[in-house]
């Protein structure tokens, strides 16, 4: 997780994944989750452009701007499939 995290953040994040959910109607996971996946990469590009005053900037910073985004996410995934794996039971076969 971000190391600035406000007392929004989760409440976001849960925007995000209820939008994500309700996709899910018609479509696979799957699909779903690459969409989301794509659209967290493009606004993530294009929160990093607005760092920047020129595309050769940008392009001069590229390897650090992605080591920052994958490591960011790297983090976050290991979080989330600890969290899973400890309450496998409960997250995925609630009780009636």
């Amino acid at each position: 997780m971000p190391s600035e995290v406000d007392d929004a953040f989760y409440e976001r994040a849960d925007a995000h994944i209820n939008l994500s959910n309700a996709q899910m109607e018609g479509v696979t996971r799957g699909k779903v989750s690459a969409s989301m996946l794509y659209s967290a990469s493009r606004f993530s590009a294009w929160v990093s452009a607005c760092g920047f005053e020129s595309g050769q900037k940008m392009q001069e910073a590229r390897s650090e701007t992605i080591k920052y985004f994958v490591d960011e996410y790297e983090k976050m995934l290991i979080e989330n499939l600890d969290d899973y794996i400890k309450h496998f039971e409960k997250y995925m076969k609630p009780s009636p």
